[in-house]
């Protein structure tokens, strides 16, 4: 108990500093910083492109004429770029000190769709230091700016998407010839996607008021950075398509931030905190501290606030509040893994709003195993190893250093209404999460929910109305409160049924003369026909009853098993080909009705002939691979 003693006396000032009367000390100072007049002023004069050569036609290639334009503002000692109204298509461009960049409503500064035009640049990405592409504005190692107006920033990110896993979404690309490897945790690294806006290494940066979409990658990127204000920044990152990672605003291991009032539809984590991953995030050792995200709507994505899933530099001093979530698919969210260590403490969440939110409480400390734990198979030769994967695979020395701790984190003032799970938390028999409070918080929920390695939490003036009508199902927890649990007089969801055993689903399916491929999930016990969606298994049993040619597409949780993404399964017999698409990795195996015994089967792990029954056996281990039966 004394160990706690002086984090929890540090966490009681804090969050007794803020109530609905008074600022917390965090707010006032970051408040005294960006809304001091002096804050990242700049020098009146301005630059005008139109006299430096720009043409804003959406054809032309603007890059020289743009960067022309900022550096001549900087050499004179500072000042305002501003653009006639038009598109620009650029490469990168680089914001100087003591420069505003300017995008007045009607302007839009359109990304070109060639990695020719981004210089790699030492960098961060994905909690990893390596080379990568510049941002299509970057605000690099500089002091003093601003990007302002209420045009429009265009990542033009569907080359980038496509390029990652085709198109259709995960017909090919990167992705599909990665994961065939073995290697889905390395594509993020290898895919050089550009991103519309990185603040890097620098100071005193306001970014407001602008628009972008279509970002090929995160959107707007902070790291390394101290003193940045986003503020009234629009996001639309799902148009014509969904990128992967299209995350909203990101603040990676930086200082003194303030997030707010920004609109945000992504394809990922809307708003985020990380501070590095895994061996190299604990080598650089830099933490995330003095944040505070405020007066923010999410819509589509995948976290209203997520922590994670970089966390080894350690996050505090953190605040989020007046957020509201519409249809995100998952509220506050920690994200982090056994490898990844950090300390993630005197966090304060409060005064949001959730609805339609399925997952508004989630704290997967496991997040993802096919992604955070990364292992280079030994069929990859030698040569053809990169440097960040072995940076990557880089094993955490001892081995409890990696093990992460959240504690301290306080959630108030919340409501939550049409969640499917209230509560999901997972940590490790080690290092429990553990010192979490609710206060004044009501959940409507379909589930109650499930904790795990969970110890010392406090739930005080806590309401959950939960179809379910079950307490939260807690496995190795310690000191734990459960919610007052409310039972809707009527319960306005479908009332489950049971499953039928699965000798009994198997018996109704296999008399359908129609079907030629069930999968089948013995961990679930569950026998799955095209469009289901299963629960995540190690083991797969694939059934294969007719020489026929046929295709089948299912879901199953993906990462933290708040997403769904689909396993497809396709059969062509007369080409001697099975075909298996996922993004996680299962021991599968085949059963496969067949009259004659193949001479030999390409890519198997093992298979045999079963003469008495007719049925080829195969064992094979991936996620996407193909198997030639010849």
């Amino acid at each position: 108990m004394k160990r706690l003693l002086f984090p929890l006396i540090i966490v009681s000032l804090f969050f007794s500093a803020c109530n609905s009367e008074h600022k917390s000390e965090l707010v006032q100072h970051l408040e005294t910083i960006f809304y001091d007049a002096s804050f990242a002023k700049i020098p009146e004069q301005e630059f005008n492109l139109a006299d430096y050569g720009a043409v804003a036609d959406g054809k032309t290639l603007t890059t020289e004429a743009i960067q022309k334009t900022i550096d001549a503002a900087a050499e004179a000692g500072g000042g305002k770029v501003i653009f006639p109204a038009g598109t620009y298509l650029s490469g990168a461009l680089f914001v100087k000190s003591n420069v505003n960049l300017h995008i007045d409503e009607g302007v839009v500064i359109q990304a070109v769709q060639n990695n020719d035009y981004y210089p790699r640049l030492d960098t961060r990405i994905a909690g990893i230091e390596m080379k990568w592409p510049a941002a299509l504005i970057n605000v690099y190692d500089q002091k003093n700016v601003r990007i302002t107006g209420k045009g429009v920033i265009d990542g033009n990110g569907k080359y980038w998407w496509d390029k990652f896993w085709g198109d259709p979404k995960y017909s090919g690309g990167m992705y599909g010839e990665y994961n065939e490897k073995g290697i889905r945790w390395a594509v993020d690294y290898d895919c050089e996607r550009v991103r519309p806006v990185v603040v890097w290494e620098s100071e005193d940066v306001l970014l407001k008021d602008f628009t972008v979409k279509r970002a090929g990658f995160w959107t707007v990127s902070l790291t390394y950075s101290t003193r940045v204000h986003v503020d009234g920044l629009v996001v639309r990152n799902n148009i014509g398509g969904h990128g992967p990672s299209s995350d909203g605003v990101d603040t990676d291991s930086s200082k003194d931030i303030l997030v707010e009032n920004c609109d945000i539809d992504c394809n990922d984590d809307n708003l985020c905190i990380k501070a590095g991953k895994d061996a190299d995030g604990l080598r650089v050792n830099r933490p995330a501290e003095n944040i505070v995200y405020r007066n923010c709507i999410t819509r589509s994505g995948h976290g209203l606030i997520t922590l994670g899933s970089e966390t080894s530099g350690g996050m505090k001093n953190i605040e989020v509040y007046g957020l509201e979530a519409i249809g995100t698919s998952t509220g506050i969210r920690f994200k982090s893994a056994k490898v990844r260590g950090g300390l993630i403490e005197n966090i304060w969440f409060h005064d949001i709003k959730m609805k339609d939110v399925a997952n508004p409480f989630r704290f997967e400390l496991n997040w993802y195993p096919e992604y955070s734990y990364c292992n280079i198979p030994e069929s990859i030769p030698e040569e053809e190893i990169k440097d960040r994967w072995r940076l990557l695979s880089q094993r955490v020395v001892p081995e409890e250093k990696g093990i992460p701790e959240f504690r301290d984190i306080k959630i108030s003032n919340i409501t939550v209404e049409k969640a499917e799970q209230a509560f999901y938390a997972n940590a490790y028999p080690e290092k429990h999460i553990h010192h979490i409070s609710f206060e004044n918080v009501t959940v409507e929920a379909k589930e109650s929910g499930k904790l795990s390695y969970a110890s010392d939490w406090t739930m005080t003036n806590v309401q959950l109305t939960s179809a379910s009508g079950k307490a939260i199902e807690l496995i190795e927890c310690n000191n734990i409160q459960q919610p007052e649990l409310i039972t809707p007089a009527k319960i306005d969801v479908p009332e489950k049924k049971n499953r039928p055993s699965l000798e009994e689903q198997m018996k109704v399916l296999s008399e359908n003369k129609a079907l030629v491929i069930i999968p089948v999930n013995r961990t679930a016990q569950h026998a799955i026909v095209q469009g289901d969606t299963t629960l995540f298994s190690e083991e797969m049993e694939i059934q294969i009853l007719q020489q026929k040619e046929a295709f089948l597409s299912y879901l199953e949780p993906m990462g933290d098993g708040g997403n769904y993404m689909p396993v497809e399964i396709s059969f062509k017999p007369a080409e001697g080909i099975l075909e298996v698409k996922a993004q996680r990795q299962h021991d599968f195996t085949f059963i496969v009705n067949s009259e004659t015994q193949p001479e030999s089967i390409t890519g198997a792990d093992k298979w045999q002939y079963d003469a008495e029954n007719k049925q080829i056996l195969i064992e094979k281990t991936g996620n996407s691979f193909t198997l030639l039966i010849n």
